[in-house]
């Protein structure tokens, strides 16, 4: 299935403060969460930021709030996203297919993979811009979310399919978005 435009929201969960510096390769996952982020924000798709126990863990980073100064952020104390206030706002937005990136993969935001499925959404899991703090726990959560029905993908190919061709009005500014 192509991940399309019109049908697609994201939700950036829980890259926080205290939380990101304990991720498994926190640089490269983190960057290119940016860059996920920054097409995402360019091309104007919906999205929705959750932050795990903020008093505990910190707020969301900035450079991701900077990035996304519209979007709605909720806190949240349950492991998965799908609380109320968040299924709420998805069906508000009236979109199937939830990119996803953020972390924990094994717990967050392979709980949230599941909920959404449960919830009849597609979830979209982009693995280059998850983590957790063992290699071992990010390994088995991507597999875990695809048997759960999770499409995995990375950030280069899903922002490409959200334009789905070179004509699209945006695709300069994606293209030096990635590079």
């Amino acid at each position: 299935m192509k991940i399309n435009f019109d049908d697609s929201a994201m939700l950036v969960i829980d890259i926080q403060e205290k939380l990101l510096p304990a991720m498994y390769a926190m640089e490269e996952m983190f960057e290119n969460s940016l860059t996920l982020i920054r097409g995402a924000a360019q091309l104007k798709l919906p999205t929705i930021i959750t932050q795990q126990y903020p008093k505990g863990l910190g707020f969301t980073q900035k450079e991701v709030t900077d990035l996304l100064p519209d979007s709605k952020i909720f806190d949240k104390m349950s492991f998965s996203c799908m609380t109320p206030e968040v299924a709420g706002e998805l069906k508000e937005m009236g979109r199937k297919n939830i990119i996803i990136c953020g972390i924990e993969s094994h717990v967050c935001v392979l709980q949230t993979v599941m909920d959404l499925v449960k919830n009849g959404y597609q979830p979209v899991l982009v693995a280059d811009c998850v983590s957790s703090r063992k290699k071992s726990d990010l390994k088995f959560a991507l597999r875990r979310a695809q048997a759960e029905g999770a499409i995995i993908t990375t950030y280069e190919s899903v922002l490409f399919e959200l334009i789905d061709s070179a004509k699209h009005p945006e695709f300069k500014e994606i293209s030096k978005i990635i590079k």
